[in-house]
């Protein structure tokens, strides 16, 4: 689980990079918050290696990006969601469910 929820703070991060870059007019501010947040999300992301696959964290850090990007468009900067981007993102969400479930590669820990 604690996988999961790193591969969900760099999915996080990456789309907090992205919103920054459209949010602020200060090119300074921009490019540091771009930079914060990717940094940010790398080192989410190598921790979520830790624990999942890399399918799994991938694919979660993706759906993740993906969703709150989507949504961050609609609420922050009023960009419309067509029906298709539900039906996309319903089966994202249903695709990292099934990954989570899978016991195809299971990650053994090691000491």
């Amino acid at each position: 689980m604690e996988g999961y929820v790193w591969a969900i703070a760099a999915g996080l991060n990456a789309a907090l990079a992205a919103i920054s870059a459209k949010f602020f007019t200060s090119q300074l501010i921009k490019y540091g918050c771009v930079i914060l947040f990717n940094v940010t999300m790398w080192g989410c992301y190598v921790n979520s290696l830790k624990a999942l696959s890399s399918l799994q964290a991938t694919v979660t850090n993706f759906a993740t990006n993906f969703l709150s990007s989507g949504l961050a468009g609609f609420l922050l900067f009023l960009e419309p969601l067509p029906i298709q981007w539900f039906a996309g993102a319903s089966l994202i969400v249903l695709g990292v469910i099934v990954l989570s479930k899978s016991s195809i590669e299971k990650k053994t820990h090691t000491s």
